[in-house]
C-alpha cells in the first residue's frame, strides 16, 4: 500500500515519482463462484487493490444484501452494478434507487443508506472508496438493522 503524503510543488522529484511507480497493481476480477457455500445473506468480498486513499473491491451477492441502516464518516463510495439488481434505500427505508448492470450511484459519506440484492440473478457489485484521509478506518457507524439477511463474509484478493 501506498503511504506516501501528497507531494507539494517542492517535494516532487525523480525520486517521488519511483517511489510511487512502485505501488502499479494490475489486477482481473473474475466471480468466485467455488467460494460460496449457499447460505442465505452471504457475501464475498474480492479485492482488487488500495492504496492509503482509495479502495477497489467486488462484492458479490447470491442473495440478501448490506442489512443494516449505516453510514461511513471518512469515505466516499462509488457503487456500479456489474452484474444482477441491487436497491439502494437510505433513512426510514427510503427508496433512493433500483439499479442494474452498468449503473450505480455516489455515496458520500456521512449519507445514511443500505442495500439488498434484487431478484435471481447474483449480485456483483464494484465498491470504490476515497478517504478522506490517509490510511484512516472507514468509518462505519451502525444505526440500526434492516429486513435483508446478512451473512458469512468472505474476503479474497486478486
Amino acid at each position: 500500500m501506498s503511504d506516501v503524503s501528497i507531494a507539494t510543488p517542492e517535494k516532487i522529484s525523480e525520486d517521488w515519482h519511483e517511489s510511487q511507480e512502485k505501488f502499479i497493481k494490475p489486477f482481473a476480477y473474475t466471480k468466485p463462484e467455488s467460494e460460496f457455500r449457499g447460505a442465505k445473506g452471504e457475501r464475498v468480498i474480492v479485492n482488487l487493490g488500495r492504496t492509503d486513499i482509495v479502495r477497489g473491491m467486488v462484492h458479490v451477492f447470491k442473495s440478501g444484501g448490506e442489512g443494516s441502516l449505516h453510514y461511513h464518516t471518512t469515505i466516499d463510495s462509488f457503487w456500479f452494478v456489474l452484474k444482477g439488481k441491487v436497491r439502494f434505500y437510505g433513512k426510514d427505508d427510503e427508496l433512493l434507487g433500483e439499479f442494474g448492470t452498468h449503473q450505480g450511484l455516489l455515496m458520500p459519506r456521512g449519507a445514511r443508506y443500505w442495500f439488498e440484492q434484487v431478484g435471481d440473478e447474483a449480485l456483483e457489485l464494484l465498491h470504490v472508496s476515497a478517504f478522506s484521509q490517509s490510511n484512516a478506518e472507514s468509518g462505519r457507524t451502525h444505526i440500526k438493522s434492516s429486513p435483508v439477511a446478512e451473512g458469512n463474509v468472505r474476503i479474497i484478493s486478486v
